[in-house]
Protein backbone atom coordinates (compact mmCIF):
# COMPACT_ATOMS: atom_id res chain seq x y z
CA UNK A 1 0.00 0.00 0.00
CA UNK A 2 1.34 3.41 -1.00
CA UNK A 3 0.41 6.49 1.02
CA UNK A 4 1.21 10.16 1.37
CA UNK A 5 1.24 11.51 4.93
CA UNK A 6 0.15 15.07 5.57
CA UNK A 7 2.83 16.86 7.59
CA UNK A 8 0.74 16.98 10.77
CA UNK A 9 0.30 13.20 10.66
CA UNK A 10 4.03 12.58 10.44
CA UNK A 11 4.73 15.22 13.06
CA UNK A 12 2.42 13.71 15.70
CA UNK A 13 3.69 10.19 15.03
CA UNK A 14 7.43 10.66 15.58
CA UNK A 15 7.59 10.65 19.38
CA UNK A 16 7.46 7.26 21.08
CA UNK A 17 5.27 8.92 23.71
CA UNK A 18 2.63 9.87 21.12
CA UNK A 19 -0.62 7.94 20.89
CA UNK A 20 -0.06 8.06 17.12
CA UNK A 21 3.48 6.63 17.13
CA UNK A 22 2.06 3.53 15.41
CA UNK A 23 2.08 5.52 12.12
CA UNK A 24 5.85 6.04 12.24
CA UNK A 25 6.53 2.58 13.69
CA UNK A 26 4.49 0.95 10.89
CA UNK A 27 6.54 2.87 8.33
CA UNK A 28 9.82 1.76 9.90
CA UNK A 29 8.66 -1.87 9.96
CA UNK A 30 7.63 -1.59 6.31
CA UNK A 31 3.86 -2.05 6.49
CA UNK A 32 3.37 0.64 3.86
CA UNK A 33 5.29 2.68 1.31
CA UNK A 34 5.51 6.42 1.92
CA UNK A 35 5.52 8.61 -1.19
CA UNK A 36 7.26 11.99 -0.86
CA UNK A 37 8.41 14.85 -3.05
CA UNK A 38 11.21 17.30 -2.40
CA UNK A 39 8.61 19.90 -1.38
CA UNK A 40 7.01 17.51 1.11
CA UNK A 41 10.37 16.56 2.62
CA UNK A 42 11.20 20.27 2.99
CA UNK A 43 7.92 20.91 4.80
CA UNK A 44 8.46 17.86 7.03
CA UNK A 45 11.91 19.17 8.00
CA UNK A 46 10.65 22.70 8.62
CA UNK A 47 7.74 21.64 10.84
CA UNK A 48 9.68 19.02 12.79
CA UNK A 49 12.41 21.57 13.50
CA UNK A 50 9.81 24.16 14.49
CA UNK A 51 8.00 21.81 16.91
CA UNK A 52 10.92 19.71 18.13
CA UNK A 53 14.44 20.71 17.09
CA UNK A 54 16.90 20.64 14.21
CA UNK A 55 18.64 17.46 15.35
CA UNK A 56 15.38 15.52 15.38
CA UNK A 57 14.38 16.99 12.01
CA UNK A 58 17.73 15.97 10.51
CA UNK A 59 17.51 12.46 11.99
CA UNK A 60 13.96 11.88 10.75
CA UNK A 61 14.78 13.11 7.24
CA UNK A 62 17.91 10.99 7.09
CA UNK A 63 15.90 7.96 8.21
CA UNK A 64 13.21 8.64 5.60
CA UNK A 65 15.78 8.97 2.83
CA UNK A 66 17.43 5.68 3.82
CA UNK A 67 14.26 3.57 4.12
CA UNK A 68 13.64 1.26 1.18
CA UNK A 69 9.88 1.80 1.52
CA UNK A 70 10.06 5.57 1.06
CA UNK A 71 9.56 6.43 -2.60
CA UNK A 72 10.79 9.75 -3.96
CA UNK A 73 8.26 11.11 -6.46
CA UNK A 74 8.67 13.80 -9.09
CA UNK A 75 5.34 15.58 -9.59
CA UNK A 76 5.68 17.22 -12.99
CA UNK A 77 2.08 18.44 -13.18
CA UNK A 78 0.36 20.70 -10.66
CA UNK A 79 -3.34 19.84 -10.36
CA UNK A 80 -4.35 22.72 -8.03
CA UNK A 81 -7.24 20.77 -6.52
CA UNK A 82 -7.30 22.61 -3.18
CA UNK A 83 -7.96 26.18 -2.11
CA UNK A 84 -4.85 26.16 0.09
CA UNK A 85 -2.13 26.23 -2.55
CA UNK A 86 0.48 24.99 -0.05
CA UNK A 87 -1.45 21.72 0.43
CA UNK A 88 -1.64 20.91 -3.28
CA UNK A 89 1.80 19.27 -3.13
CA UNK A 90 0.25 16.35 -1.22
CA UNK A 91 -2.43 15.78 -3.88
CA UNK A 92 0.14 16.09 -6.65
CA UNK A 93 2.31 13.48 -4.92
CA UNK A 94 -0.63 11.05 -4.55
CA UNK A 95 -1.46 11.37 -8.24
CA UNK A 96 2.12 11.28 -9.58
CA UNK A 97 3.13 8.42 -7.30
CA UNK A 98 0.01 6.33 -7.83
CA UNK A 99 -0.54 6.31 -4.06
CA UNK A 100 -3.61 4.61 -2.69
CA UNK A 101 -4.31 7.19 0.01
CA UNK A 102 -3.54 10.56 1.48
CA UNK A 103 -3.64 10.34 5.28
CA UNK A 104 -4.73 13.60 6.87
CA UNK A 105 -6.89 15.08 9.60
CA UNK A 106 -7.07 18.43 7.77
CA UNK A 107 -10.70 19.31 6.96
CA UNK A 108 -9.61 21.34 3.91
CA UNK A 109 -8.95 18.07 2.07
CA UNK A 110 -12.61 16.99 2.34
CA UNK A 111 -13.35 18.81 -0.92
CA UNK A 112 -11.55 15.95 -2.68
CA UNK A 113 -14.44 13.59 -1.91
CA UNK A 114 -16.44 15.54 -4.52
CA UNK A 115 -13.63 15.70 -7.08
CA UNK A 116 -14.23 12.90 -9.59
CA UNK A 117 -10.94 13.35 -11.48
CA UNK A 118 -8.21 12.95 -10.63
CA UNK A 119 -9.28 10.77 -7.71
CA UNK A 120 -7.43 11.30 -4.43
CA UNK A 121 -8.63 9.00 -1.65
CA UNK A 122 -8.42 10.51 1.83
CA UNK A 123 -8.07 8.56 5.06
CA UNK A 124 -8.32 9.79 8.62
CA UNK A 125 -5.90 8.42 11.20
CA UNK A 126 -8.50 5.95 12.50
CA UNK A 127 -9.31 4.71 8.99
CA UNK A 128 -5.61 4.29 8.23
CA UNK A 129 -5.11 2.38 11.48
CA UNK A 130 -7.96 0.01 10.60
CA UNK A 131 -6.54 -0.68 7.13
CA UNK A 132 -3.06 -1.32 8.56
CA UNK A 133 -4.48 -3.64 11.22
CA UNK A 134 -6.37 -5.59 8.56
CA UNK A 135 -3.25 -5.79 6.39
CA UNK A 136 -1.10 -6.95 9.31
CA UNK A 137 -3.62 -9.65 10.28
CA UNK A 138 -3.64 -11.10 6.76
CA UNK A 139 0.19 -11.24 6.71
CA UNK A 140 0.41 -13.27 9.93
Amino acid sequence: MKVVLDTNILLVSISRKSAHHWVFRSLVVGYYTLCVTTDILSEYAEKIEEHMNKDIADAVLLALLEMSNVEKIEAYYKWNLLHDKDDNKFCDCVIAGGANYLVTQDKDFRILANTPFPKVSILSLSQFKAILAEQESTET
